[in-house]
């Protein structure tokens, strides 16, 4: 198994960031545009749908403030079950996230794609939590075919 993993660092609370990753609306300001679910719920379904196609998200953990914890359930056959993780630190006038998109079975090339697309989306994450608008799907950057 193979992972994907990013730290980014936002200026911005906790709280903030937090509330980014677990509801519909802080989500589709960073990620894409078309979501929908309860991501405040464990055992709740985010849908996520983008130009080529879309995932859904099983809510796994949520401690507030530190973690959040999704299994995608649907979506690209390289995506089911695998797991999308998110810590969070707060240190100095940051917070941090440390990103985790675990359980590959192997580093095919839509791997690499999607590691720079997550680092791409955690930009747009920070720039919504720092700026107040960020960067989602449609609007994001373009970095192939995939999109």
């Amino acid at each position: 198994m193979v992972d994907i993993l990013h730290r980014v660092g936002i200026k911005s609370s906790v709280a903030e960031v937090y509330s980014a990753l677990t509801t519909a609306e802080g989500l589709a300001g960073w990620w894409t545009t078309d979501t929908e679910g309860e991501g405040d719920n464990v055992g709740g379904v985010l849908q996520f749908r983008f130009p080529p196609g879309g995932f859904d998200m099983k809510v796994l953990e949520l401690d507030p403030g530190k973690r959040v914890r999704w299994e995608v359930i649907d979506g690209p056959e390289e995506w089911i079950g695998t797991q999308v993780n998110w810590n969070l630190d707060r240190v100095g006038d940051y917070t941090i996230i440390l990103f985790e998109h675990q359980g590959w079975k192997e580093p095919v090339e839509f791997m690499h794609h999607c590691s720079t697309k997550w680092a791409t989306y955690l930009m747009s994450l920070k720039a919504l939590a720092e700026t107040g608008k960020g960067a989602p799907s449609p609007d994001d950057i373009q970095i192939s075919d995939w999109h």
